[in-house]
């Protein structure tokens, strides 16, 4: 018996490739809950919503190459498969952890034949496209340029650091967002009602738990659906009518599972507005985003070592003793580790949130820097160097210094720039600086 082809057609007009086959009966509800078109799909109204140059591309049955940049559950599959199926175009998914150039190769081979016998254009799918290396991507480039194929890429990383400039230039990037809460809830009271691929009916939550359902989901519709399925079945081992609690909707998630990724957006995301936050003196704000990478698993230390360069960089003169607490925070958290690293952490970063802050530290610092970056390395000037020999003596190092500590206070009027910058400011005080 011959070998499917590669591109052997479904009913939904889609090559029967990645999943696009007709599901079993007993498979998962989120996968049964698919949307089967653009009407039925949820959430991202800017990108695909009526009016949108999305949509006009559709209804012209021809999308350009695109990067789907957005979490986990928030449809950069479906609406992949939707596109295909709108403008009879052939669906080719991959996944970039497991294709090769090889892969790539055939399919486009194919691309050719099916466009060179009239069986239309090939939509080719590349899921978790940022792990595709430099090589990869640059063996998709061409045929995306002629037009061999239409590439649909989706990604969970921001595609500007992930994505070769190259390829890049040839797509068009939308950016999903997480689903809200209606939308959240839309899909859950979609799944339940629906007799065909749902639950018919055969169960119901009250209030409670479907505002839990919805909040621990956090804008993941996948997550929300599997997260369904599984307590219907814990409230359905109690026995008829099936009535999902509050209880169950927890058993079945166990835990919210923050979106965070410790090398990649969100990481750097919320590490700024941590940044800022305490930059802007909002006590509210700064532990809130402490908490958010605490409590996803963020290294308790990387935050230890962010709030030590906080207390110098931006509380700086204003409080010297912010220092100290930083000094004091990142030392204790080493020290015990989580959970109890989280007083430390919380308690300097309130202190350092409330401190008055400065910043001529790292103001002086530029001044200076952008001097030496003017004017080269200029000599040190005859009274400032140290006359350790006759022959330096009797050039005249050291000549004319003034000794700090045979004046009142300690302060002398001396130069202590090079010639060439005697006048030049360097420390500007803020106004918060003490005054030492």
């Amino acid at each position: 018996m011959d070998e499917p082809s590669l591109f052997e057609r479904s009913s939904a007009g889609s090559a029967n490739v990645a999943g696009s086959e007709p599901l079993p009966p007993d498979a998962p509800l989120a996968a049964r809950m698919r949307p089967r078109s653009l009407e039925e799909f949820v959430g991202q109204r800017s990108i695909i919503g009526e009016g949108t140059a999305l949509r006009a591309s559709v209804a012209q049955r021809k999308v350009p190459s695109m990067i789907l940049w957005g979490p986990p559950g928030s449809g950069k599959t479906t609406l992949a498969r939707l596109l295909a199926a709108a403008t009879s175009a052939r669906f080719v998914g991959l996944s970039a952890v497991t294709a090769g150039v090889a892969d790539l190769r055939r399919i486009v081979a194919d691309a050719k034949a099916a466009r060179g016998t009239g069986r239309g254009g090939t939509i080719v799918f590349i899921d978790e496209i940022h792990r595709f290396n430099k090589a990869q991507q640059d063996a998709v480039l061409p045929h995306v340029e002629r037009g061999d194929i239409t590439l649909i890429g989706a990604t969970t990383e921001n595609p500007s650091f992930e994505v070769n400039n190259a390829l890049l230039s040839r797509t068009r990037v939308f950016v999903l967002k997480p689903l809200g809460p209606e939308e959240i809830g839309e899909i859950v009271d979609r799944a339940l009602a629906d007799a065909e691929r749902g639950l018919g009916g055969r169960a119901s939550l009250d209030s409670e738990a479907r505002a839990k359902l919805i909040a621990l989901a956090d804008g993941d519709a996948r997550s929300a659906l599997n997260a369904l399925e599984l307590a219907v079945e814990l409230a359905g081992a109690r026995g008829e009518p099936i009535v999902v609690s509050s209880r169950d909707v927890e058993e079945a998630m166990q835990r919210r599972a923050l979106r965070y990724d410790r090398a990649g957006d969100e990481h750097y995301d919320l590490i700024s507005a941590f940044i800022k936050s305490v930059r802007g003196s909002d006590p509210h704000g700064a532990v809130y985003w402490l908490a958010r990478m605490l409590e996803a698993g963020e290294d308790p230390m990387f935050v230890a070592r962010r709030i030590v360069i906080l207390a110098s960089e931006d509380v700086g003169l204003a409080d010297p003793q912010a220092m100290a607490v930083a000094a004091a925070a990142h030392y204790n958290a080493h020290a015990i580790g989580m959970p109890e690293a989280m007083f430390p952490l919380v308690e300097a970063t309130i202190y350092l949130a409330l401190a008055p802050k400065s910043n001529s530290g790292l103001r002086a610092y530029k001044a200076a820097a952008d001097a030496i970056a003017e004017t080269g390395t200029l000599p040190v000037p005859l009274h400032l160097r140290n006359a350790v020999t006759n022959l330096m003596r009797e050039l005249g190092y050291g000549r004319e210094y003034r000794y700090a500590h045979d004046y009142q206070g300690g302060k002398v009027d001396q130069q202590h720039l090079p010639d060439a910058l005697a006048r030049r400011t360097i420390y500007d005080p803020n106004p918060n600086d003490k005054k030492m």
